[in-house]
């Protein structure tokens, strides 16, 4: 006996179920999307097919990515949208060109087949989430739309089993959306405290300035940097070589200028030339007098001392010995460690509007855990350009309680008066666009 030969309608059953297990077979969202669009083409017939979710295609026949700005793609997405707003997506079903507005039509003649069939995707409430746009050249016979009908089951259950959930468009109706952005639009009228970040240094209050005294070279540092020291210890020596010299010159002429007006003295009582000389040769004593004491105390300047106790303030020894100095130019500064303010550096950018009192909190980079709480205590009018050449305006702050080590930096934030949410959020951009714009 001869085995039967399998007819066309066997084949297409046996080709349908092998579809059905190549779309359940499917591990990812990815791979049953590539499946939907391509694995049924044997079968149907089709051109091309794009799949579709809350309105977005997903894949489309032949294609690894979806490029979103495709002329084919945003015109399945209009179709599609603008049929769903009529209502006639709901079920399976063959669709007419005539259906669309005429730009569509003239869209469709360019980038789809002329035979457009409907496949939904149901979720179990019996709402669409999604369908397949499939495309051929010839008219859809009704055995073809009955087997789409029910892969369309296949396709919702299989879609359902790996993405149970809706799709965010889908969860978030038009009337939740708008309830959404009404609430945010309120949420940015909340008044909130503003506030600004800025570097700070804590430094000393009310300590003394040591200044160099003469112009010279600093011959030596007797200090370390934040040591104790008390009132008349010396800090610094300057070179003193050319001070003793011009001393001792002074005190050499001054001596020769004495013993003249000596000898002028001793002649006036028998020449009346040299009684005429008494009142000058008086005169360049003193002189010499004068600057003889000049030149003591500059030599008793070359060692400087400490006026009061306290601690010396200064980064580095090394950076000043052998350097000139001129007169006035500050060295240390002399400071009591219990008594500290802290100074901050506010770029022009991020100024707001402080009144005094206002609350400073900072961080310091060595201990960023810990906040130390400040008040502002006064605000500089005029930006002044800093170390790193960004123009800043200086505030000082009082300490409420402790202040820290004398020379420690981190982060301030001064916190202003309250604001609504959306101007502490666009301050910045309104200030930049108003720079740009000119208004």
């Amino acid at each position: 006996m001869n085995a039967p030969v399998s007819g066309g309608a066997e084949q297409v059953f046996a080709r349908f179920l092998d579809l059905e297990r190549q779309t359940r077979a499917a591990q990812t969202p990815a791979q049953l999307a590539y499946s939907l669009v391509n694995d049924g083409q044997a079968l149907f017939g089709f051109r091309h097919a794009a799949l579709l979710i809350a309105g977005k295609v997903q894949a489309v026949t032949g294609v690894s990515a979806v490029e979103p700005n495709s002329p084919f793609v945003a015109f399945v997405e209009q179709a599609v949208a603008q049929l769903f707003k009529r209502g006639q997506l709901q079920q399976a079903l063959a669709i007419a060109a005539d259906v669309l507005d005429e730009s569509l039509q003239a869209q469709w003649q360019s980038l789809s087949a002329a035979q457009v069939f409907w496949l939904p995707l149901v979720d179990r409430q019996g709402e669409v989430f999604g369908g397949l746009w499939l495309a051929r050249d010839v008219a859809w016979s009704p055995a073809d739309q009955v087997l789409l009908a029910q892969l369309g089951d296949t396709y919702s259950h299989a879609w359902q089993a790996l993405q149970p959930r809706k799709p965010w468009r889908l969860r978030w109706t038009r009337k939740r959306q708008g309830l959404l952005v009404a609430v945010l639009l309120l949420g940015l009228l909340i008044p909130v405290r503003q506030s600004v970040l800025a570097p700070a240094e804590v430094v000393p209050l009310g300590g003394r300035v040591v200044a160099a005294p003469l112009d010279g070279v600093i011959a030596e540092f007797l200090v370390k940097p934040n040591q104790t020291v008390k009132t008349g210890e010396l800090l610094l020596r300057f070179e003193s070589t050319t001070l003793k010299a011009q001393a001792d010159v002074a005190e050499r002429a001054l001596g020769v200028a004495e013993a003249e007006l000596k000898a002028n003295s001793q002649r006036s009582f028998a020449d009346a030339e040299s009684s005429s000389k008494l009142d000058l040769l008086a005169a360049r004593v003193e002189q010499k007098r004068a600057e003889r004491d000049y030149a003591r105390e500059l030599l008793k300047r070359s060692e400087v001392r400490a006026e009061r106790d306290g601690i010396a303030v200064f980064a580095d020894a090394e950076r000043w010995t052998g350097k000139p100095v001129q007169t006035g130019e500050r060295l240390m500064e002399i400071a009591d460690p219990a008594q500290a303010q802290l100074r901050i550096e506010l770029a022009v950018g991020d100024a707001i509007s402080l009144e005094p009192g206002a609350e400073v909190a900072l961080f310091l980079d060595s201990d960023p855990l810990q906040r130390h709480l400040a008040r502002l205590e006064r605000s500089a009018y005029e930006a002044q350009p800093t170390v790193g050449g960004q123009l800043a305006y200086r505030l000082d702050a009082n300490f409420d309680a402790a202040p820290p080590r004398i020379g420690l930096r981190g982060t301030a934030k001064i916190f202003g008066d309250r604001a609504p949410l959306a101007l502490y959020l666009l301050r910045r951009p309104l200030a930049g666009l108003r720079q740009s714009v000119g208004l």
